[in-house]
């Protein structure tokens, strides 16, 4: 009998999960003097998703038996928490729900003080296990460091979600504005990680017959957008130790904005683009990739073979793997077959950094307390290096999108 520890398997920690309340939930943890309007808005709403309507896949989102028995079959015993579901007063699902306008702000800040407060409770059933990130809003700076500080002092160590501010939000500064500097201040010294999601940050496209395919067309640059205007206003010199990660938003297309914004930033310095002129005040000292290596992460989540190359200019230190569960899209129940099919030939050192060390520095993981659940769960070093020969039944998307490459 072949008996395997520790040190056989890999600890893995997905950079990208999403978890979230029910709206009977979320009720009991929000402020009293919202509930009545509460009552009266969830009798009004309908929820457009599937999964958050279906009874037997909603439930992942906050049941921990289930969640449980789905994570640790698929070889992950941490998890860095984004959220999912429909928090009080929200038009829509929590990512794409874009800022709240002025008229809408107090209730919507209270929907998502109601997360937060689900959302400590969630991680604090399994603290070895679960890094939440929490929520703020930028309307209103001052709102948004008390909202920061709870989320720190309240033992939420994946940090904040940043709100991705989109092209036609008029109601809310951009991120390149001077104003928000008090807030990365104390982002920093209070050494709060900023995450970015993927998915974010789209404008209203209206109802056209081509509105699906320019949303998902464009989904990539508005994924990074926030980065290149953070860079370019500088923020990163300004707040050199700023953690901020960029997460299930396309690690392969990081590469190629460095490049450009290199040159970019290389021909300012100089004084002239073509026409274009110039002055010491618009230019930065140093280059997007040095900047991007200072204060930048990105958690690839179900990665291709493009984004798994990526990590030689993201860097070996800065790349966290993400399986994005419960999301259809996602690696669950196939993230060992997925890691076969992408990471076969990566070696176990670098491995072992991609899939646990990396998150575990950056938020705060004990790899020791999780290491008893690697050693009954985690996959074998010995099978994550063998190729993946044939795709299970029933692949889903994540598997399939790269089957023609690295099927041998």
């Amino acid at each position: 009998m072949t008996v395997t520890t520790a040190t056989d398997r890999y600890t893995i920690i997905s950079a990208d999960c999403h978890a979230g309340g029910s709206h009977e939930q979320y009720r009991e943890y929000l402020d009293p003097a919202f509930r009545d309007d509460f009552d009266a808005w969830r009798g009004e709403y309908k929820n457009p998703w599937k999964d958050l309507r279906d009874t037997d896949l909603r439930i992942r989102n906050w049941d921990d038996e289930r969640r449980d028995a789905d994570q640790l079959s698929d070889g992950v015993v941490g998890e860095v928490v984004f959220p999912n579901t429909v928090p009080p007063f929200y038009p829509g699902f929590v990512l794409f729900a874009g800022p709240p306008k002025p008229e809408d702000y107090a209730h919507r800040r209270a929907g998502i003080h109601a997360h937060n407060r689900w959302l400590k409770d969630f991680c604090d059933r399994k603290p070895a296990q679960r890094a939440g990130i929490g929520q703020i809003f930028l309307n209103d700076i001052d709102d948004a460091i008390a909202d920061a500080t709870w989320i720190k002092e309240n033992g939420l160590r994946g940090g904040i979600l940043l709100p991705n501010v989109a092209p036609d939000v008029t109601w809310v500064s951009p991120l390149y504005d001077p104003h928000y500097d008090r807030l990365w201040a104390a982002l920093q010294d209070m050494e709060i990680v900023v995450n970015l999601h993927g998915g974010t940050g789209s404008p209203n496209y209206g109802r056209f017959a081509a509105t699906p395919l320019l949303l998902i067309s464009e989904v990539p640059f508005y994924s990074l957008r926030p980065f290149v205007h953070m860079l370019l206003s500088g923020v990163f010199e300004r707040f050199p130790r700023l953690k901020f990660v960029m997460t299930e938003a396309a690690a392969a297309g990081v590469p190629p904005m460095l490049r450009q914004l290199d040159a970019i930033l290389a021909s300012v310095r100089k004084g002239a683009i073509g026409e274009l002129k110039y002055t010491a005040d618009n230019a930065l000292p140093r280059s997007a990739t040095e900047y991007f290596h200072q204060n930048c992460w990105v958690g690839a989540s179900f990665p291709g073979m493009a984004d798994v190359e990526a990590r030689h200019v993201i860097g070996l230190d800065r790349y966290m793997w993400g399986s994005d569960y419960p999301h259809d899209e996602g690696t669950p129940p196939f993230s060992r077959e997925h890691l076969r099919q992408v990471f076969h030939a990566v070696g176990e050192d670098e491995m072992r950094k991609i899939l646990a060390g990396n998150a575990a520095e950056l938020y705060d993981f004990d790899l020791e307390a999780l290491a008893p659940l690697a050693a009954q769960y985690g996959p074998t070093v010995e099978e994550i290096a063998q190729p993946l020969d044939r795709l299970p039944d029933n692949p889903n998307s994540a598997l399939l999108k790269e089957s023609g490459q690295t099927i041998v």
